[in-house]
Order: C-alpha cells, then sequence, then structure tokens
C-alpha cells in the first residue's frame, strides 16, 4: 500500500515574513536575490514549505517501494551556516557545471553554498535551469494526487 508520510508540506506563511525573520543579514540577502531568478526558472512563485523551505511549484512523485507524496520542484533554504539548494534528481547530474560553479559542497541532493557571491551566477542557474527541467520532465510522474 501506498503510504504519503511527508513532514515537508506547504504552508501558508507568506515567504515574505519568514524572510525578513532571518537572523542573518546575508542570508536575507540571498534569499531576495534568488527569488527573481526562481520566478523565471519556474514560473511560479515561491511557497514556505516546512518551517524552511522556499519552493516553487511542485511534482508528485512514486518511489519503488510505493511511497508517493508532492515536493517542491524547485527550490532552496536560506540556513544559517550555508544556503542549501535542493536538486531532486541528484547532485551527480550536473558535475561538469559544478566543476564550474565556485566554492561549494553537495551531498545526494543538495548544494550548500556558503557565499552567494563567491559563486558564478550563470552557472547557477544553468543548474537551477536543468534541474527544473528535469524534474519537470522526468521525476514528475503523474499529475494525479495521491
Amino acid at each position: 500500500m501506498a503510504t504519503t508520510d511527508n513532514l515537508t508540506q506547504p504552508t501558508d506563511v507568506p515567504v515574505e515574513d519568514f524572510i525578513n525573520q532571518l537572523d542573518r543579514e546575508v542570508r536575507q540577502r540571498e534569499a531576495w536575490e534568488l527569488l527573481p531568478i526562481y520566478r523565471a526558472i519556474t514560473g511560479h512563485e515561491p511557497v514556505l514549505w516546512g518551517s524552511s523551505i522556499i519552493g516553487f511549484g511542485s511534482y508528485y512523485y512514486r518511489y519503488a517501494t510505493g511511497r508517493t507524496g508532492t515536493a517542491a520542484a524547485a527550490g532552496f533554504s536560506p540556513r544559517s551556516r550555508a544556503l542549501t539548494v535542493y536538486l531532486p534528481e541528484g547532485c551527480d547530474r550536473h558535475a561538469c557545471q559544478l566543476t564550474r560553479l565556485g566554492p561549494h559542497r553537495t551531498t545526494v541532493s543538495c548544494l550548500y553554498i556558503t557565499r552567494l557571491d563567491a559563486v558564478d551566477h550563470g552557472v547557477l542557474t544553468e543548474i537551477l535551469e536543468r534541474s527544473f527541467d528535469t524534474v519537470m520532465k522526468e521525476l514528475h510522474t503523474s499529475s494525479a494526487r495521491p
């Protein structure tokens, strides 16, 4: 039986309020800088997912295990230690671009940027465009909701 146990769901909290309450001024500035980039790439307005993810659009997924859910198609979180950019299709798909990005760290599907002004914005935009396109074309398994 399929389950939908996602803890991270869209909220009604205004994204602007969330950004304005961030403790670190640099993260506020970076969040304001990223909003128009994500809007242009996705064509969606930002929504706060959970307590700290600014997401754009959504996609429905179904894992081989039967687990299903809805997640942000593109998004980031202005965390105190680093700006976290979510790449649902995985960072490995962007290996070539990541070599040109500038200082960063990665995990399976998270790109961590300590200083947005230290990375190449053109390369970051390429990564974000490619990621959103991949999510919508390859990971988006159905428009039906659970």
